[in-house]
């Protein structure tokens, strides 16, 4: 029995996308001018990011590679057979659907959709060398060349329907905020506390969001010595009265990635404690004020470092300030070009979305040990910034006695 090596599985009717075919058609535009000046015919984007960013199609790619081809007249996902009709559902534009029967399909669906001869852009930040080399195969008398950067910037400008979406999202990140505080209590897990504040984030999506697929809205409640690591997992550690903890709550809407991030304290907090986060708040403040357009990013960071530096605090600083908002997060990619640090000379634009996060960490065994971190998200405007952050920080609020 002869099975194909590609075909179409339009199966139902379209989902309600997340973002309206203006906005979409728009991206693509200017994804074309981008291909224009870098003379490419077409691009094949593999990245979650791009893929999601220009489709509106996040893959799962459980060990299959997935791509989006688009040129001057056309626009076309390419998914694996393992999930049905679901990309063609979920995507602006075309679909085509590649089989498990032979190897390698995906690169005969390259061959499909990109005519060999053509100049055509690649994501060399993402795509392996071994794909690479069987796109070469696939494809011989093609030229590659590298469209990751320029798409990149065109990622961090965020239209108004994206900033209207982060927007929601900080939202329901602050009400997973409120569920954690309401669940820390001494002798809680960090794991039950995380639970409670995620569930109460994916109701709310589900809620605000009935069209969507929900998935990856996820949260870190750290506690005691697992506070020093901005992304360590949860664990079933037991809360204790006095535990500095680290609250992070990350809600996800069709591959949009925002963050409430807060230092608290259960029940108690030693003076050490406080007059340390007490300064991280102040760089938290003063960090703020300096988000606005012609600001360059290095510049922010080394003006908060001076704070930080006055106290004698500058080399317990563990990254960066801040980084950009959109369609990110540890599974689907960075906008490196816009993170607030020594090393990245980019000067903010109105419409770019980026937090403000601060973090030092005191090693266990030392007075007032822990990591402290405050995290707001910032949507740069014409004479400043619009802070999307609602939930409170500091001593004032986040010392929790349930």
């Amino acid at each position: 029995m002869h099975q194909p090596d590609l075909l179409e599985f339009a199966n139902g009717e379209k989902v309600r996308p997340t973002f309206s075919a203006g906005e979409m058609e728009n991206r693509v535009a200017k994804l074309r001018g981008a291909m224009a000046a870098a003379r490419a015919d077409a691009v094949l984007f593999t990245s979650h990011h791009n893929i999601n960013y220009y489709a509106d199609f996040l893959y799962c790619a459980f060990g299959r590679a997935y791509g989006l081809v688009v040129d001057a007249d056309s626009h076309t996902t390419i998914s694996a057979n393992i999930d049905g009709g679901q990309p063609w559902r979920r995507s602006f534009g075309a679909n085509i659907v590649y089989t498990d029967w032979r190897r390698d399909n995906f690169f005969r669906a390259a061959q499909k959709l990109i005519k060999d001869g053509a100049t055509v852009g690649v994501e060399l930040d993402h795509l392996s060398c071994a794909n690479l080399q069987k796109l070469k195969d696939a494809l011989p008398k093609c030229k590659f060349v590298d469209i990751a950067p320029a798409v990149m910037e065109l990622r961090m400008i965020k239209s108004k329907e994206e900033i209207a979406h982060i927007s929601r999202m900080a939202q329901i990140a602050d009400l997973g905020g409120a569920a954690a505080v309401a669940a820390i209590a001494p002798g809680a897990g960090e794991h039950e506390v995380a639970l409670h504040s995620t569930r109460a984030m994916v109701r709310a999506i589900a809620k605000e969001w009935p069209h969507a697929e929900l998935m990856d809205t996820w949260t870190w409640l750290q506690s005691g010595i697992n506070t020093d690591g901005a992304h360590n997992p949860v664990t079933s550690r037991e809360i204790q009265r006095g535990d500095i903890l680290s609250l992070n709550c990350f809600p996800m809407v069709a591959g949009y990635y925002v963050a409430l991030e807060r230092t608290l304290f259960c029940e108690s907090a030693s003076d050490e404690h406080l007059r340390l986060w007490e300064i991280n708040c102040r760089v938290h403040d003063a960090g703020k004020k300096l988000i606005a357009p012609g600001a360059r990013c290095c510049d922010i960071a080394r003006e908060l470092n001076e704070i930080y530096r006055e106290h004698d605090l500058l080399a317990r600083r563990t990254f960066g300030y801040g980084h950009s908002f959109g369609v990110l997060c540890h599974y689907y990619g960075r906008e490196a070009g816009l993170e607030l640090r020594e090393d990245v000379e980019t000067v903010l634009q109105p419409d770019m979305v980026v937090s403000m996060e601060p973090m030092i960490v005191i090693p266990e065994g030392m007075p007032g040990a822990g990591g402290y971190r405050e995290h707001d998200i910032l949507a740069v405007t014409e004479d400043g910034n619009r802070n999307l952050t609602g939930y409170p920080y500091g001593a004032a609020h986040n010392i929790v006695r349930n």
